[in-house]
């Protein structure tokens, strides 16, 4: 059985390629309906490495749902011009445990429009035996809220763009960076500092 979505979102590809490999993205896309947590020892990274990645999951973050095994995979297309992320992960435990495919894409490329937007693309394609049929309204449900909690946060994105690169903040230092007035890092005084002013 197989859900197809397509929409353009409103930030440009790089910001839509990062957002999609965010573990936090992907709490807010399935909020309130599914809240998950990560079962990884350090918790969720701010960006998911391709592989496996065990997460706990909580109908309307109440009810225990079971336990999913993400599992990504990064390839591209049309001579990188299309970015795919997939999961071809399975449910652990739970109402999900049921599921014996689940084949997640999600392709980015920009608008052939040329409006500098995302053409986004999302398939999922799920087998569950005799129950393929009964579960195909909920996962239809529930990409469709999907799709218009991505709508809702695309715009944001792009103000995302570098925070998770460690050399970031050093780059973007110095006295015309536009960090006058953000709050630094707390540092104890060391001896030769300068006293405060008076």
């Amino acid at each position: 059985m197989r859900v197809l979505l397509k929409e353009i979102l409103d930030c440009d590809p790089d910001a839509a390629w990062r957002a999609l490999r965010s573990p936090a993205v992907l709490q807010e896309v399935s909020s309130p309906l599914m809240a998950l947590h990560s079962e990884e020892a350090t918790g969720f990274p701010t960006i998911w490495a391709e592989g496996a990645h065990p997460v706990g999951l909580h109908a309307l973050g109440l009810i225990p749902f079971g336990r999913q095994r993400i599992n990504l995979t990064e390839s591209t297309r049309q001579h990188g011009s299309v970015r795919i992320l997939r999961d071809t992960g399975r449910g652990v435990s739970g109402p999900l445990a049921v599921l014996t495919r689940w084949d997640h894409s999600m392709a980015i490329s920009a608008d052939p429009a040329g409006t500098g937007k995302t053409l986004y693309r999302d398939q999922l394609i799920f087998e569950a035996g005799p129950a393929t049929l009964a579960l195909w309204p909920s996962f239809w449900a529930f990409w469709q809220w999907r799709m218009r909690q991505l709508k809702r946060l695309a715009p944001t994105w792009r103000l995302d763009i570098g925070v998770d690169d460690p050399n970031f903040v050093a780059d973007h230092a110095g006295p015309n960076s536009g960090t006058e007035g953000v709050s630094q890092p707390f540092r104890a005084p060391e001896e030769g500092d300068s006293p405060l002013p008076s």
